[in-house]
């Protein structure tokens, strides 16, 4: 049997789907691959257990695990070291969320602010376990194999160009960019990516269900994941080389 490459999307918080959808893949082995694409954290109400599952996968699973850097990972990085309220404060990128299910406190609603007495310890990321951070900051960039290429956010374009996440520079574009040409004018190996809602994308484009945009987006060079997971959506997984599409749902 070939070795199988199995690629997870964003989590974002939702325990109950991750637990779903890894019982549903197959059984792995010392030859399997388990990438997780990054964005662990944020919007769902179990972000704290989500964090600690993924970890324990890396020591106790059959099989190899790789864990990727999202953007939402990259940002709380950021705000440990040197503060970033335009990410923490918008509603909309659910930290509030993760910093509860760490500290304890109601699921916040959909445009729930912090208290007065959260907003210090929010701002600054106080309230993550220094294991943890230090855990988001040995987070790599990308990971390639026979198959694929895998990142969080995509492949990064200059001079019409799209660069090898290895020649990328600043490293932190592979979990921020959104290069909207990579889906439909990317020629090259193999990426599959997180990030970008699939709803998003040209579903005429896709291989995968193209009449149901809120599925995985498979086009001819470019697989994406991210299925809603942690916005009213649910998780994805994508096996290589087969292809076969494993859902949380």
């Amino acid at each position: 049997m070939a070795n199988r490459t199995f690629a997870i999307g964003d989590i974002h918080g939702e325990l109950d789907h991750l637990r779903a959808l890894v019982a549903k893949l197959p059984l792995l082995d010392e030859r399997d691959t388990l990438v997780f694409l990054g964005d662990y954290v944020d919007r769902g109400p179990k972000s704290e257990e989500v964090v600690r599952v993924v970890r324990a996968f890396e020591r106790e699973l059959g099989c190899r695990v790789v864990t990727l850097r999202g953007n939402h990972e990259d940002a709380w990085v950021r705000v440990v070291d040197r503060g970033w309220p335009e990410f923490v404060f918008p509603p909309g990128n659910g930290c509030l969320a993760t910093m509860r299910s760490y500290v304890g406190g109601a699921h916040p609603r959909e445009d729930e602010m912090p208290s007065r007495e959260e907003v210090d310890d929010l701002f600054a990321g106080r309230f993550f376990p220094a294991d943890v951070i230090a855990w988001m900051r040995e987070l790599p960039w990308f990971h390639e194999d026979e198959h694929a290429i895998y990142v969080h956010a995509g492949l990064l374009r200059r001079d019409g160009r799209f660069l090898h996440p290895s020649e990328t520079d600043p490293k932190m574009a592979l979990a921020w960019t959104r290069e909207e040409e990579l889906f439909t004018e990317y020629r090259g190996k193999r990426v599959v990516i997180g990030h970008t809602r699939t709803e998003y994308l040209p579903p005429e484009l896709s291989g995968h269900t193209p009449h149901d945009p809120s599925d995985l987006w498979a086009g001819e060079c470019v697989i994406a994941t991210d299925t809603g997971c942690g916005s009213g959506g649910f998780l994805t997984a994508v096996e290589l080389p087969s292809l076969t599409v494993y859902e949380s749902r």
